[in-house]
């Protein structure tokens, strides 16, 4: 059997239906993963003033989480895909559920740092096993599974500050330990997931030892099959980069320019963040009907005319602007996704690891970079940069179409 049949075989096999259970349920478990890492940032007030840290070891706790949450990612995925571990899900997330419970009750800051690596490691197992898991689910219909999956995800980030602005900002970070019960409900969920998916993974492997699954694309040279993800690794920097601008300093800007209320600039953001929820449940499913390059074309470039736009319009304007950049922009993702994993076919947890790593990564990285600019300028010139950020999008015209090689 050759590989392109090997891929059909698989297809066939193991994703002859869209299991939307078993999408359905990943993503909810996504929801409750996202939910409880963005409780860490929302906590940081709480750490500072507990044990008296300086910004400088504030700093030293979000890199020791982000390098946890987003660098191990790739090498975990790769990992999974020598050695698949159906049952690594519900491990990862038991890891989240101990930094939890060590998170309220340490006294010391080596402890705090140890608790978000074991909340950050979590992550890193949870994201490329997952996204395998959507996958082998999709029946073909990549997209829509990876946007199902993802929706999960943006839901949780968005639930994650308001519940510990609700219960930890309030009655304390001994609370904090409390969410281990969605992290409890979620290993009972991945524990399912991991039996429907065990005999899967293993139909998986075995095509890969027969050779019949390849590790690059069969109508690609190995140089382009390289080429085209460093192209999409582009993208991803100038989408999470000008994500980050928004989802860090949109209530700044919007309080400078306009001089509304905190609350208000608050609501304008929450708009901004459904327009993205959105957008990423869009994205997938006009990938696999229009083809993914196209749709990554026009999210990333797309895009740049209202980013340009938005730092000269009215307040109502820059919310209209925001909801059409949110959802555009958002769409990008799915379909980037899924495009690499179908250039490595026999990579599928290496390449999920590496672009929600490198998501995950450059959304912090950009938070710190662009915040530094803000110190050194001001806002407004923050947004008249990162407005160009989509032209990056022009690199997109060198992706080959998979749909004709």
């Amino acid at each position: 059997m050759n590989t392109t049949d090997g891929q059909k075989t698989v297809a066939k096999q193991a994703q002859e239906l869209t299991v939307y259970s078993i999408l359905i349920t990943i993503s909810f478990s996504h929801m409750l993963n996202d939910m409880m890492q963005s409780l860490i940032p929302s906590i940081y007030p709480i750490l500072k003033d507990s044990f008296s840290l300086s910004f400088a070891q504030v700093g030293l706790i979000q890199l020791t989480f982000q390098l946890t949450a987003s660098l191990l990612q790739p090498l975990v995925g790769s990992f999974t895909d020598r050695r698949p571990q159906p049952f690594s899900l519900a491990i990862g997330m038991g890891f989240t559920l101990i930094g939890l419970i060590s998170i309220s009750y340490v006294n010391t800051f080596g402890g705090i740092l140890l608790s978000v690596a074991l909340i950050g490691s979590g992550s890193s197992v949870f994201h490329p096993e997952s996204s395998k898991i959507a996958f082998l689910a999709s029946g073909g219909k990549r997209g829509l599974a990876q946007s199902i999956f993802q929706v999960g995800g943006n839901a949780g980030t968005a639930i994650g500050p308001l519940l510990a602005a609700l219960i930890v900002v309030k009655y304390g970070r001994g609370h904090a330990a409390y969410f281990g019960i969605f992290a409890l409900i979620a290993m009972i969920i991945l524990v399912y997931v991991g039996k429907w998916a065990k005999p899967r993974l293993e139909d998986l492997k075995r095509l890969k030892k027969k050779g019949d699954v390849a590790d690059y694309h069969p109508g690609l040279s190995r140089s382009r099959v390289h080429w085209s993800v460093a192209i999409l690794l582009v993208l991803i920097f100038s989408k999470f980069f000008y994500l980050a601008s928004i989802s860090s300093y949109y209530t700044f800007f919007l309080i400078e320019k306009f001089g509304v209320s905190i609350k208000t600039s608050q609501i304008y953001l929450f708009i901004f963040l459904a327009a993205t929820a959105l957008g990423t449940y869009f994205g997938g499913p006009l990938g696999d009907r229009y083809g993914r390059k196209y749709v990554i074309w026009f999210s990333i470039l797309g895009v740049a005319p209202f980013t340009m736009l938005m730092p000269y319009v009215s307040l109502f304007w820059t919310a209209i602007l925001s909801v059409i950049i949110g959802f555009v922009l958002s769409s990008a993702f799915p379909a980037i996704l899924v495009y690499a994993q179908e250039l490595m076919p026999g990579k599928i947890g290496m390449i999920s690891g590496l672009f929600f790593g490198l998501a995950f990564g450059m959304g912090g990285l950009g938070s710190a970079l662009l915040g530094m600019l803000a110190d050194a300028t001001d806002i407004y010139f923050v947004y008249h940069v990162c407005a160009f950020l989509p032209l990056i999008g022009l690199v997109t015209w060198r992706l080959p179409d998979l749909r004709k090689v």
